[in-house]
């Protein structure tokens, strides 16, 4: 089995640009839909806000179920294939929308759409590990996320240019195209990675579930539950203030992951990624601090920078603490697990800070937020201080 990427090929790769675009592609398609399915919801299908908020959160449900089983899938048949077979799962989900059924085939598209996206990304993510070299991997893990934050950033601006120009339908062959053109770049695409033989003992039943990601996996549940409030009741807080604007505090959130991840994307490489990830979960709990208790614009938008900051690390460096505990042969379970632990954090954190809100008021919701982010830098610090012990 050879890992080792072919005649050298270093960090950003033509390889790399490849699987970048290829995911940009699924959540471009994944994007389009987010201003326009409350709207088609809504309006032609004339069903009401339960249903838009089913309609969007069945996305979840597949993202989370399918990532073990695409990682799983990769470290057997290759990240390729995984990558190819995702995006045309997610190609299934655009021509669904096409059918007559109302709700029914847009609630099957969305469960479409969440298992090919999770997979696409979780395959390519083992992919970008393959091909770069351990020096920098952070760094090009990191950047590699960046296709998922542009595909969420610029998709909702296309699916409402496009439903402006022609309608629904001009947003539902777009969905469609996206992810067949996904498929075509990773077709094309040299992959370094060549999958074991496989061999098992009788009766060994494969894991879906590599235990070694469930640790790192916590703490980025955790500090992507502040994400999840963030991105959930900041525009509700500032109007809360009686201040408008608040979809802003998001995009500063956005710039500054993109900008700090550019910039500072290779610190867990240098400077190791459990210490980098135990400073990065004390600053986003400060930029969650600063935002609940923000009663102006200004404030909030400095906060969200502040956090965008600290996000822009967290990922990279957790998921370089999994792909040390892992054989090469099981990167891609490995990131299955661990990918999907974000989107648990997703959707467990939205409704925990929720409640915690009903029962006092936004500030104190964003504050609980920033107590779990607090948690993460509790845990890291605690297995820097063991590690440290058993190197003495």
């Amino acid at each position: 089995m050879s890992l080792t990427a072919p005649d050298g090929e270093r960090a950003m790769t033509p390889a790399f640009v490849a699987i970048f675009a290829a995911t940009m592609m699924n959540l471009l398609a994944v994007g389009a839909l987010l201003p326009v399915l409350p709207l088609y919801v809504r309006g032609p299908l004339d069903e009401g806000d339960l249903a838009v908020g089913i309609v969007i959160g069945a996305y979840a449900i597949t993202g989370i179920a399918f990532r073990p089983v695409a990682g799983l899938l990769a470290d057997r048949r290759g990240r390729r294939w995984v990558v190819i077979l995702g995006s045309l799962v997610s190609a299934v989900a655009g021509a669904l929308l096409f059918l007559p059924l109302g709700l029914a085939s847009v609630m099957v598209s969305r469960l479409f759409l969440g298992a090919g996206e999770g997979s696409v990304f979780t395959a390519g993510s083992a992919w970008v590990a393959d091909i770069t070299p351990e020096d920098s991997r952070a760094r090009l893990i990191g950047i590699y996320g960046l296709a998922v934050w542009s595909g969420l950033s610029l998709g909702p601006a296309a699916g409402q240019a496009l439903k402006a120009a022609g309608g629904f339908e001009l947003v539902w062959a777009f969905v469609l195209v996206m992810p067949i053109l996904s498929a075509a770049v990773a077709a094309r695409t040299r992959e370094a990675y060549t999958a074991p033989a496989p061999i098992r003992a009788a009766g060994e039943k494969a894991k879906l579930i590599a235990r070694e990601a469930l640790g790192p996996g916590i703490s980025m549940a955790l500090v992507s539950a502040g994400f999840a409030a963030m991105a959930s009741f900041v525009v509700l807080h500032m109007r809360a203030e009686g201040v408008e604007g608040g979809a802003w505090v998001f995009t500063a959130f956005a710039v500054s992951l993109v900008v700090s991840r550019l910039v500072i994307g290779g610190l867990p490489d240098r400077l190791g990624p459990r210490r980098v990830a135990f400073v990065a979960a004390i600053i986003e709990a400060a930029g969650l601090a600063v935002i609940g208790l923000a009663e102006t614009l200004p404030v909030a938008l400095i906060g969200a920078v502040i956090m965008g900051w600290a996000f822009s690390v967290l990922y990279p460096s957790l998921s370089l603490i999994v792909l040390r505990r892992v054989s090469e042969s099981r990167r891609g379970a490995a990131f299955g697990t661990f990918t999907a632990t974000f989107d648990l954090g997703v959707a467990l954190g939205a409704p925990l800070v929720g409640l915690v809100i009903t029962f006092t008021d936004y500030s104190i919701g964003f504050l609980f937020a920033a107590g779990l982010a607090l948690a993460v830098a509790a845990i890291q610090l605690a297995l820097i201080a063991r590690e440290s012990r058993a190197v003495a």
